[in-house]
């Protein structure tokens, strides 16, 4: 049932648990130990950032943190929100919600997200205006929401730039050692036929002999005939120079590699 409680210094959060206690020495006992306990929370917290800038500041755990603060208007919504969240991480990647709370966003709610490098989000709801001077001195970022979708849908864009991106490999073409040349300034250059695919300038490449990779690396040079080339396709003759690598003899193997980042999502 509703009822009035008067004498309280501040709006309690949707969800605060009242205790009924005998002495006025006992409340406030649980209040200061309360009190304590919250401040102990935001002192063991970094430094401020906003969803962009953070990214540079994660420490450098296993799992990546994404601290954030969410007001709401009902309860109702804050739990939907925070139950969608939850649902976004992964092994490398989860959200840490440091709070989240009924009401508007107070001076209180910009301190936490200070000292907690959290990106402060509102749904159907708005900062007042000390909060919002405060916010804007201190370089937090507050973002505010309507659907639920919308909120979800950002956060998980930002969580996937924490993601390592998927390291691509493609075999572009491969190529048999014919002879090779010891050239003063130069070093072992070895004379290739590319007998499959094509090879690139900027590839990457492996030695193999009796097929095992015995080194991998970059080109220092690639040439068709006498000329610097770009490319050299199958079929054709070039001479390829290995970079910090001279061990090279006639009968090996190169293969030529690209190699391309692809950025994952959540």
């Amino acid at each position: 049932m509703p009822v009035e409680v008067l004498g309280l210094n501040g709006a309690p959060d949707a969800g605060d648990e009242f205790n009924v206690v005998e002495t006025e020495a006992r409340a406030r006992e649980i209040a200061d130990y309360r009190q304590r306990l919250e401040r102990e929370r935001r002192a063991t917290a970094g430094t401020r950032g906003t969803l962009e800038e953070m990214f540079s500041n994660l420490n450098a755990s296993d799992v990546k943190e994404f601290p954030l603060l969410f007001k709401a208007d009902v309860r109702g919504s804050l739990e939907a929100i925070t139950a969608a969240v939850d649902s976004l991480g992964n092994d490398e990647v989860k959200a840490q919600i440091l709070h989240a709370g009924v009401g508007g966003i107070t001076e209180s709610d910009i301190d936490l997200a200070r000292a907690s490098n959290a990106v402060v989000i509102g749904f159907n709801v708005r900062a007042n205006p000390q909060a919002k001077e405060m916010a804007r001195q201190e370089n937090i970022e507050i973002r505010y929401y309507s659907i639920i979708y919308e909120l979800v849908d950002d956060l998980k864009k930002a969580m996937s730039g924490l993601l390592d991106p998927e390291i691509k490999e493609t075999i572009i073409g491969g190529a048999e050692v014919l002879e090779v040349f010891n050239i003063s300034k130069l070093g072992m250059i070895a004379g290739c036929r590319i007998n499959s695919g094509i090879a690139r300038r900027k590839a990457k490449v492996r030695l193999l002999r009796d097929n095992v990779v015995i080194h991998t690396g970059s080109m220092t040079s690639l040439k068709r005939f006498k000329d610097d080339a770009n490319e050299v396709r199958e079929g054709n003759e070039c001479g390829v120079s290995l970079d910090r690598y001279q061990d090279i003899q006639s009968g090996d193997q190169l293969e030529f590699f690209e190699v391309e980042e692809v950025q994952r999502s959540l």
